[in-house]
């Protein structure tokens, strides 16, 4: 069966791939904080449904506990280490069979392995304590290799700590006016696409949620991300075949046989 990938906003994916479905941060809310959801409707309660969750840091936008409980019952959940004593909500999960992960692990799942990679990113659980967790991103292996960033910056052993994957899930925006160190801009995550070199791409966490009030605050930095990012990997890295998704929409891209 075909790889196939569904966006359902921000950083959240489901990924099918071998007869198991993986869920990347989940975050199904129409409001966090001070944050709304801008575009797109919240994911139906199918995108619920997955054999696996990654979890790649402990930021709320990405560790959304409330998402988390609508998982069904015996889901894996892989978050990065430490992050039960970060995030004591997480102990309210019991339902869940949750893992906490580092860089350098591999944890089976189904037919698939989830191999988890270093994220150049703060970990901890702003703004609350003093406790570090690593951010990860994960490669899950299969029928294909496909890279879920998580939120990172550019580093300079990435594509040799990644390895050499079919799909890149990348980040190219985020949720405010201005991006922070440790974030992919459509620019620099063209320049991660080119030193990954995969076969397709996928942008993510752009052009879902934006500040309450900030609506006329930089608007182009919720809006334009994923077409910049289109525009700017032509540029740098025109072997990959880029897949701009709307909000719910699906792709299976091509693999290597």
């Amino acid at each position: 069966m075909p790889v196939e990938i569904t966006w359902w906003g921000h950083a959240t994916c489901t990924v099918e791939d071998s007869g198991t479905r993986v869920l990347t941060d989940p975050l199904f809310a129409r409001r966090l904080a001070h944050l709304r959801r801008r575009r797109g409707a919240p994911p139906p309660p199918a995108a619920a449904v997955a054999d696996v969750a990654l979890v790649s840091h402990l930021h709320a936008d990405h560790l959304h506990v409330p998402s988390l409980a609508r998982l069904g019952p015996g889901t894996r959940l892989l978050v990065p280490r430490g992050a039960r004593r970060a995030v004591p909500g997480l102990r309210r999960l019991g339902h869940l069979r949750l893992t906490e992960v580092e860089p350098g692990m591999t944890v089976p799942v189904g037919d698939l392995r989830i191999r988890v990679v270093r994220a150049a990113h703060d970990g901890r659980r702003l703004p609350l304590g003093p406790h570090r967790s690593p951010a990860l991103g994960f490669v899950i292996e299969g029928e294909a290799r496909t890279y879920f960033a998580g939120d990172t910056g550019l580093f300079d052993s990435m594509a040799e700590e990644v390895g050499a994957v079919d799909v890149a899930l990348l980040p190219v925006g985020g949720w405010g006016p201005y991006l922070g160190e440790g974030h992919l801009d459509a620019g620099r995550a063209a320049q991660a696409l080119a030193r990954l070199a995969p076969r397709s791409a996928v942008p993510v966490h752009y052009g879902t949620y934006w500040p309450i009030g900030m609506d006329h605050v930089r608007p182009h930095e919720f809006h334009t991300p994923g077409e910049e990012f289109v525009r700017r990997a032509a540029e740098c890295a025109p072997e990959v075949a880029v897949h701009r998704l709307g909000h719910g929409e699906s792709v299976r891209p091509e693999v290597a046989r």
